[in-house]
């Protein structure tokens, strides 16, 4: 434990911190601290955070919670270019959001796959409307 709160980084961590903060668009807020900084940024932090791991998959829930529309945009960006670097997955109601960057959609119902696909596909699927919309089968 004492060694964490005294360790120093060395030039690689600093290196890999400051890619992280320039790929998460918080370069310039690097002094900031966290809690000044606004809801959207806080969310690209978290993310910055993740990434500092190094993991191959990155499993994000609700992302945009909250967000302005521009902060929307901004994460919308973002994950989409962290896409091509790793498998991301997006828990996530808003499909205006998720047409925005998703190349495949997953719709569970009740722990269960309901449709899987593109997202015309899947908002069209007579099943996923039914389920999500109330509206019977025909």
């Amino acid at each position: 434990m004492w060694n964490s709160l005294f360790s120093r980084l060395n030039a690689d961590q600093k290196r890999t911190i400051e890619q992280i903060l320039e790929q998460i668009g918080l370069h310039e807020h690097a002094a900031v601290r966290a809690g000044q900084l606004a809801h959207g940024q806080k969310q690209w932090l978290e993310i910055g955070m993740l990434l500092a791991q190094d993991p191959r998959v990155l499993l994000v829930d609700e992302p945009i919670a909250g967000m302005t529309h521009q902060e929307t945009e901004r994460t919308a960006e973002l994950l989409k270019s962290l896409a091509g670097e790793r498998t991301v997955v997006v828990v996530e109601h808003d499909m205006e959001f998720v047409r925005s960057i998703a190349q495949k959609v997953t719709v569970l119902h009740e722990g269960k796959v309901l449709a899987e696909g593109d997202i015309d596909s899947v908002q069209s699927n007579p099943r996923v409307v039914e389920v999500y919309l109330g509206e019977p089968r025909t």
